[in-house]
């Protein structure tokens, strides 16, 4: 159905923010733009507005249902000090972001609370149980005004996403609660994501947030290349068209409706130098620090949109990068999973209808755990971990100690690769090696016990976490050329200027020559699969996950194989790796991560 023909889901709760103001005091707003700050109407005796009125913007991005504190370095963020050392800060929750958002408010009685995409999907256990209905629930207590759509938002298909927004039960799995749940009070906005029958957005392309004389609109996008980061079945049936593009057309819409003030809500992003959540990224100049690319569609996005909150790439930044005409423009992230938040002032110029530019101020804030929960928050995470505690605090294995996904190659995703090896020899003892790609390995496991568990025990919310997509098992066979041309593929074609290196079984080695350019950074007489060289006319069946089988993050190779098995779901061949593999006596160690020999 066309985006303009749906009912507005914000209406029903908090319609205020929604209601035009009257012809009458839209004209005396004018007028008092054009008079000096003091002046007074004088009949009645009051003060006129003043020409100029700050405008709080508060954004985030990149939740990923994270209602609790993100464990490991994912509920970390560096600070950069004076000295040019660094520290690290715990950072995460809802309970303290809610308190953090609600305390930045006090004393802003102009105040939007807007969201970069990727609000849900890939979510632990107590959100991704609940097909994130939990986090819906929590974002509509945060007073959240309005979101873009992520890629992550498609992981389950257009239907779900539509029932996200407009509310009712889950088709299969039903209602979790004796109430049926009413989906989001915040707009979800996707400009860019057209039906293919139709050519209409599935959703609103942008939204307008009034109060009194003030108005700013929103337009929202996702990343063009959302099909090749999603499963083909959540994309299916949908068009992704160009960011730049969209938002220009869009931009063109308000200003014919008299919107001149425009904010665009991208989940794509970009890459700052440093990796510290307050280093400047316009030193030496305006958006030298940061490159990705955000950089190349923030400098061709039309100069009457000013101001870009993005996210995607779960970097923390906050820079000015030129517009086409030259002028700095503010482009922000808050990295992800709810550790920041950016507080932006827009300072509305009555008399122009726009922003004055001029002045716009922006900065992230770290989401400390030193302040006090929120208690909504606190009953709404009891309320579901009540219901997802019979299968999320089961253990499935024990560790020596934390297992982290992070590095070109990460020790959790050697685990993934060994488990679904393990798990394609009991389906077919022919099955050579795994391969796993790195998007999938969510989180790491830590040592440190969660809850009551104890330390070293994995339970079964904890590998959800690592692994909530869903994905199957899925066996095929390539000739040991596609295989070359697999782990080429990496470092080639899409991949050339973002990697996304494969995390592999402990069987299959090689050499990453990061001194080279394109495909061949992959060192190809290095190959080897169990110690013996790859042989390009011999048969190799691979187990990958679906999302990989299916030619996802530009493996196209990987959609070509043949001899097609399906097997269980990704999250079960860990648990069952695990618990053949490990006990409270002889607990599994971390994969030492040195099956590439990584040269720089």
């Amino acid at each position: 159905m066309p985006a303009t023909s749906q009912p507005d889901p914000s209406r029903r709760r908090r319609t205020y923010r929604l209601l035009a103001a009257a012809a009458t005091l839209a004209t005396a707003g004018a007028m008092a733009a054009a008079l000096p700050a003091d002046a007074h109407d004088s009949q009645h005796g009051k003060p006129l507005p003043s020409r100029y009125q700050d405008v709080q913007l508060l954004s985030f991005n990149d939740l990923h249902g994270n209602l609790e504190p993100p464990s490991g370095s994912s509920g970390r963020v560096t600070e950069l000090q004076a000295d040019g050392t660094t520290k690290t800060i715990d950072a995460g929750g809802v309970e303290y972001l809610a308190t953090h958002l609600r305390e930045a408010r006090k004393g802003n009685a102009y105040s939007i609370t807007a969201a970069g995409g990727d609000m849900v999907g890939a979510s632990p256990l107590i959100s991704g149980l609940f097909h994130d209905e939990p986090t819906v629930e929590a974002l509509n207590k945060l007073d959240l005004d309005v979101t873009s759509v992520g890629n992550h938002e498609f992981d389950e298909g257009a239907k779900e996403l539509s029932r996200l927004q407009y509310g009712g039960c889950h088709p299969t799995a039903g209602c979790y609660t004796d109430e049926e749940f009413e989906g989001a009070d915040f707009p979800y906005l996707a400009a860019n994501v057209l039906d293919d029958k139709t050519g209409r957005p599935i959703l609103k392309p942008y939204w307008v947030w009034k109060k009194k004389d003030v108005k700013i609109g929103f337009i929202g996008v996702t990343l063009e290349d959302t099909p090749g980061v999603v499963s083909a079945e959540g994309v299916k049936g949908l068009k992704f068209k160009d960011e730049v593009e969209t938002i220009n057309k869009y931009a063109k819409v308000l200003q014919r409706q008299g919107v001149k003030s425009i904010v665009a809500l991208i989940h794509e992003g970009g890459q700052p130098a440093s990796g510290a959540y307050n280093y400047n990224c316009d030193s030496p100049g305006a958006g030298d620090g940061i490159s990705g690319p955000i950089v190349d569609i923030a400098k061709n996005i039309t100069p009457s949109v000013d101001a870009l909150v993005t996210g995607h790439t779960h970097a923390a930044y906050v820079c000015t990068i030129p517009d086409p005409a030259g002028k700095p423009r503010m482009v922000t992230s808050a990295a992800s999973f709810g550790r920041l938040y950016t507080d932006t002032t827009l300072t509305y110029d009555r008399f122009t209808g726009d922003i004055a530019r001029t002045a716009v101020k922006s900065a992230n804030h770290v989401v400390t755990r030193t302040v006090a929960k929120a208690p909504d928050m606190t009953e709404l995470i009891g309320k579901w971990n009540t219901l997802a505690a019979p299968i999320g605090n089961r253990a499935i294995g024990y560790i020596s100690a934390d297992i982290p996904n992070t590095g070109t190659e990460s020790p959790m995703g050697d685990l993934i690769a060994d488990a679904q090896l393990a798990y394609g020899k009991g389906l077919d003892p022919e099955t050579d090696l795994a391969l796993m790609n790195p998007g999938g390995v969510r989180a790491g496991l830590t040592y440190a016990a969660k809850g009551t568990e104890g330390d070293g025990v994995v339970t079964y919310a904890e590998g959800f976490t690592v692994q909530p997509f869903s994905n199957t098992v899925n066996l095929q066979d390539f000739t040991g050329a596609q295989l070359i041309q697999v782990l080429k593929e990496q470092v080639s074609g899409t991949n050339a200027s973002s990697p996304k290196i494969l995390q592999p079984s402990a069987n299959l080695t090689y050499t990453l020559d990061l001194t080279k350019t394109g495909a061949d950074r992959v060192v190809t007489d290095s190959i080897k699969v169990n110690g013996t060289a790859v042989d390009p006319a011999a048969t190799y069946r691979i187990a990958t996950n679906s999302f990989l089988a299916g030619g996802g993050d530009g493996f196209t190779t990987l959609g070509q194989g043949t001899g097609d098995l399906v097997g269980t779901d990704d999250l079960t061949a860990l648990e069952q790796y695990l618990t053949a593999n490990s006990s409270a006596g002889s607990p599994i160690a971390p994969p030492v991560a040195n099956r590439i020999t990584i040269v720089k």
